[in-house]
């Protein structure tokens, strides 16, 4: 075999060898989420052979861990989707803020301090960010609002919607960072000034990284736990009071593993009915921004 061959046999092997990688990770990536759901089904099986479905699904109380049982799963949700809008807003607006002055306001070496110091913050670990609403959050909220609990909803979402900022900053920054320079200057060139430029052209042209954003950020939330374990409380009660103490079905997930269930009861397998409602959940909200972005993209492109 010449010279020519041996090189270009080796680069082949190379080459197939760089395609058989990738495949094998993404099919143990398959698998492992679909053990997950596998052992979420299967151990859910004995919860709802004992439990109505309809119950469990449209129910108002949850009281799974008291003598007196009932199986409505709706408090846990509604707890969830409190914490999480609460979040969602704080993050959104300090995220969308950040990212449009990283990306059209900043300067280069500004950029280059800046975002990394800001994605720290993702990198604190989320039980520091629990003690952080309890000991320090509150008590500050109670000079403004007196008759706020110990436990609440709105601190577990601010400190929550803190954690996320950097997720929601991060990636609109780079949505509106690979915007083409060539808009802005055709924006430019027709005497917009920079906010126009910035409104009216980056932000439309970047929407569908922006909204993806935010879906991952909002999903973010939805399985945080140690905060929501933390800060939020565990009454699962169905309030609009967001300065009362709550629940949320990552919260129940916690208080069950820790212990207070034991092995083998209804209230064991109470665990994995509610990780798996949530697991759907978030898999029909990623659905949704997978729809919503392609949308906007397809919006975006026509323009």
């Amino acid at each position: 075999m010449s010279l020519s061959e041996e090189f270009f046999e080796r680069k082949v092997r190379r080459e197939r060898l760089f395609r058989i990688i990738p495949l094998g990770l993404t099919i143990l990536a398959g698998l492992a989420l679909a053990s997950i759901i596998v052992v979420l089904v299967v151990e859910s099986i004995p919860f709802f052979s004992a439990v109505d479905p309809i119950e469990f699904l449209f129910g108002t109380r949850w009281t799974v861990l008291f003598r007196d049982k009932s199986f409505g799963i709706l408090p846990l949700v509604w707890g969830t989707l409190v914490t999480s809008l609460v979040a969602i807003s704080v993050a959104g607006l300090l995220g969308i803020g950040s990212a449009i002055y990283l990306a059209e306001y900043s300067s280069e070496r500004v950029r280059a301090v800046a975002k990394p110091l800001l994605e720290l913050l993702a990198g604190v670990p989320t039980v520091v960010y629990g003690f952080l609403a309890v000991n320090y959050v509150t008590p500050a909220l109670r000079l403004f609002i007196p008759d706020i609990e110990v436990y609440n909803a709105f601190s577990a979402g601010l400190v929550m919607g803190l954690m996320i900022t950097p997720i929601i900053s991060s990636l609109s920054e780079d949505a509106m960072y690979s915007v083409p320079d060539s808009l802005r200057l055709s924006a430019y060139a027709l005497g917009a000034k920079k906010h126009q430029v910035v409104t009216r052209v980056v932000l439309r042209a970047a929407l569908p990284g922006i909204v993806a954003a935010y879906i991952l950020g909002l999903a973010r939330a939805f399985g945080e736990t140690m905060i929501v374990a933390i800060a939020a409380g565990s009454r699962p009660v169905l309030t609009l009071n967001i300065f009362e103490s709550i629940q949320t079905l990552t919260g129940y997930i916690a208080q069950v593993a820790m212990g207070d269930a034991p092995y083998g009861t209804i209230e064991f397998y109470s665990l994995f009915a509610v990780g798996l409602y949530l697991l759907v959940m978030v898999m029909l909200m990623n659905l949704v921004g997978l729809y919503i972005s392609r949308r906007f993209s397809m919006r975006v492109s026509r323009v």
